[in-house]
């Protein structure tokens, strides 16, 4: 089978998306050896300073609706800017690949675990758990999408395979995108922010017939992360060094380690930071 990794990558003010996904795609290359295809709606951008990363660009129309949401850099800077969140729902018609690995630009892969998906049976893969670092933190937000359910699932890292259920699964993603209220309020959703977490969710809790069931199987290995409270300090190779924010003591951090796992790092702005050291 045709099998390779999609990232999509689409700049805002302030955080450099596609320079993420170019880094990603060479640490996809070097632990899974399959090509990556961008989506984006800047190749000029890409094909000035990328264009030799990636197998394939494909171009996606920038017409979203303006919405905004918080960014934190640690414990003191917040900053709101354009969220560029519709284009998920257009992976399976767009994917060149028979067997897809689509990853967020900064879900940074540092083994080779996910060589894994394309040996086994299943056709759509998907976290439904994760593990966040400070181990202190409340992570209810991240078990069900409300108080009513249900169970979140992470759109962070899915694998999929081009099947008739794949197809309808993704037809239902669309759907959903676009009748976003109506789903909000039938799950009883109270975040404002339009997240491809929940709609992933909402559409394999469809597709199982509203109830516990088995369309979504789980991604191998473990999903690790980090929130934006945090700081990523030092990434050489496969080893991470965060500072993770104290329990009870606003403004300080305890130095953690991580090597050998991917590590999703939902501060934006200190994984740029990183990249632009590591160039």
């Amino acid at each position: 089978m045709n099998s390779g990794a999609m990232l999509i990558a689409r700049n805002n003010a302030q955080i450099d998306y596609i320079r993420q996904a170019a880094f990603n795609a060479n640490r996809i290359k070097q632990y899974l050896n399959i090509p990556v295809t961008l989506l984006t709606d800047s190749v000029e951008i890409v094909e000035k300073l990328y264009n030799s990363v990636f197998d394939q660009v494909i171009e996606i129309p920038n017409d979203d609706p303006v919405s905004y949401r918080k960014y934190n850099d640690g414990t003191y800077f917040r900053k709101s800017l354009e969220f560029k969140n519709n284009s998920r729902s257009l992976v399976y018609d767009l994917s060149p690949y028979d067997e897809t690995l689509l990853l967020d630009t900064d879900y940074i892969v540092s083994n080779d675990i996910f060589k894994n998906c394309f040996s086994q049976k299943h056709d759509f893969l998907i976290y439904d758990t994760g593990i966040e670092l400070s181990g202190w933190r409340n992570t209810a937000e991240f078990e069900y999408i409300s108080s009513v359910g249900p169970k979140f699932y992470w759109a962070t890292a899915v694998f999929f395979r081009k099947t008739d259920a794949n197809k309808i699964y993704f037809e239902l993603v669309k759907h959903i995108q676009l009748n976003w209220s109506y789903y909000q309020n039938l799950y009883q959703i109270t975040s404002s922010l339009l997240r491809n977490d929940f709609i992933f969710s909402i559409a394999i809790h469809i597709m199982n017939g509203f109830t516990n069931g088995t369309f979504a199987k789980t991604m191998p290995g473990q999903l690790f992360y980090s929130i934006d409270r945090d700081l990523l300090i030092q990434l050489h190779s496969d080893d991470f060094l965060m500072l993770i924010e104290k329990e009870n003591d606003f403004g300080n951090y305890s130095p953690m380690r991580i090597k050998g796992c991917n590590l999703h790092i939902m501060n934006k702005f200190s994984l740029d930071r990183i990249i632009k050291n590591d160039n």
